[in-house]
């Protein structure tokens, strides 16, 4: 990159604005970074704590909606929602979330909490100088999202949690279920010092891959799809920041200031998830306000993936940003 693109891709720092070109990020946006016929442009957002990466797409003027991905993906897990949503009228935008791709990275575990991610997503949208956003979070994502419509119900519109409970419903989940709390394993194994990370890439990381692929249906991830994730776990300090997540919340394992989400509330759970148990979706909606269950029998945790068009038209319903008939 020559100076002079560097220095205008990071145009924007020094007045204030906090959407920057991606020459702003510590690593290189690789031209094959969004797939053919995936909408959007890469995009470095300062949350006022960390750079992320961010894709955006659709029209500017659009209703903000913020898609949070979980472990162990990136941006690249909502990569089929993206081109519904933006028709449907939405400012779609989609971060790698901190620690992830091409993120910043922060080095101790207790830079993961669960108040510093939910304010990372607070930085989107201010820096998309919005009042407020609808938020749909997977896996982890969702974990961020409830924390944030729970705590920043002020900054979000609407909320949509795709197979991760309500907080609250599952601390006393894993305090009061054994079969929850076997399905969780994995969790208490990443509190070990540097063996997960080695675990999980050995083998050009084969177990990482066997997990995404045995906890699916058949076919939902390709090689494609596995060159993509592989190419972001190999990110210097990636997967470290990544397991830091799940550190971060046993070391501190907060809270919540108050146990109703009072934003209007979509739960969307692929029945067939093999980490968390179907009866926890029921619990989290009794725990809303104004809250609606979606579920998908067929679907695995991974519903995602292995239903992008339904999961984005719920979305799309849930928020509407268009007026009755338009979508039409």
């Amino acid at each position: 990159m020559s100076d002079a693109s560097t220095e205008a891709s990071r145009e924007g720092e020094s007045t204030g604005d906090r959407r920057l070109g991606v020459g702003a990020l510590d690593e290189a946006v690789p031209p094959d970074e969004i797939p053919e016929g995936v909408p959007g442009e890469s995009r470095a957002i300062d949350t006022g704590e960390v750079r992320l990466h961010v894709v955006e797409a659709g029209p500017e003027d659009g209703k903000l909606l913020v898609l949070l991905h979980g472990f162990p993906e990136f941006w690249y897990g909502w990569h089929e929602t993206i081109a519904p949503l933006a028709n449907a009228g939405y400012r779609v935008v989609v971060p790698d979330q901190r620690g992830y791709n091409l993120s910043e990275k922060p080095p101790a575990v207790r830079d993961y909490r669960i108040d510093a991610l939910a304010r990372d997503a607070v930085g989107v949208i201010d820096a998309y100088d919005r009042e407020t956003a609808a938020v749909a979070g997977h896996d982890w994502g969702a974990a961020v999202g409830w924390w944030l419509a729970l705590h920043h119900a002020d900054r979000v519109s609407e909320f949509v949690a795709v197979n991760v409970p309500h907080p609250t419903v599952f601390e006393r989940a894993l305090r009061s279920s054994w079969d929850q709390r076997l399905k969780s394993w994995y969790v208490l194994a990443f509190q070990l010092p540097k063996l997960p990370e080695a675990v999980a890439s050995a083998g050009n990381w084969r177990l990482a891959v066997r997990g995404l692929r045995e906890s699916s249906d058949p076919g939902t991830f390709g090689d494609e799809d596995f060159g993509r994730y592989r190419r972001a776990w190999n990110r210097d300090g990636a997967f470290e920041a990544m397991v830091n997540w799940y550190r971060a919340i046993v070391r501190d394992r907060p809270t919540p200031e108050t146990e109703t989400v009072e934003v209007p509330t979509l739960v969307i759970w692929g029945a067939k998830d093999r980490f968390l148990s179907t009866r926890l979706a029921g619990e989290s909606v009794e725990r809303c306000a104004d809250g609606r269950l979606l579920t998908l029998d067929a679907a695995t945790h991974w519903v995602v993936h292995e239903e992008p068009h339904r999961v984005a038209e719920a979305i799309a319903d849930h928020a509407d940003p268009l007026p009755p008939g338009a979508r039409e």
